[in-house]
């Protein structure tokens, strides 16, 4: 079953190479903080565990030795992600969602735009019509005007 936000399947085996080594090190990350957090709840509602000590250094440990790792394979990397995305995700907000709404607004722009350049192009062909009706002895000098001259 596909993650909501995920662009293959969950399930699917990570790619081969870089790529694949630093998915399966991210996902050991989220695995860690996790059970961070879990083990943290655990703690503040329990004395001491086992021989008195409590296990949260094991698992901010755990957290940091994940992220250690992904600092040494940043290395190999050289994917760009834009400061935006990065942004969104300190802010807790999801960047796949907003993705989808900048593109939305964009393609919303855009039909905006195209009626406008429709309607400029229709105003010019009534223009130059009107201007070889009231004006024949200019017609020859007027350009006819074309789609392509206002798409651009």
């Amino acid at each position: 079953m596909p993650a909501p936000d995920s662009p293959r399947a969950s399930e699917s085996p990570p790619p081969p190479g870089d790529q694949g080594d630093l998915e399966i090190e991210l996902k050991g990350l989220v695995n860690a903080l996790y059970n961070l957090g879990t083990t943290v709840i655990n703690d503040s509602t329990k004395e001491r565990e086992k021989g008195g000590v409590k296990q949260v250094g094991a698992r901010v440990n755990d957290v940091v030795h994940h992220l250690a790792r992904l600092d040494e394979m940043s290395n190999n990397v050289r994917t760009m992600i834009p400061s935006q995305v990065l942004t969104d995700i300190d802010n807790a907000r999801n960047p796949m969602q907003l993705t989808k709404e900048r593109i939305e607004r964009a393609a919303t722009e855009n039909q905006f735009m195209n009626a406008k350049v429709a309607a400029l192009s229709s105003y010019h062909k009534l223009l130059h019509e009107s201007l070889c009706q009231n004006f024949p002895d200019l017609e020859e000098h007027l350009a006819v005007p074309t789609t392509e001259e206002h798409a651009g």
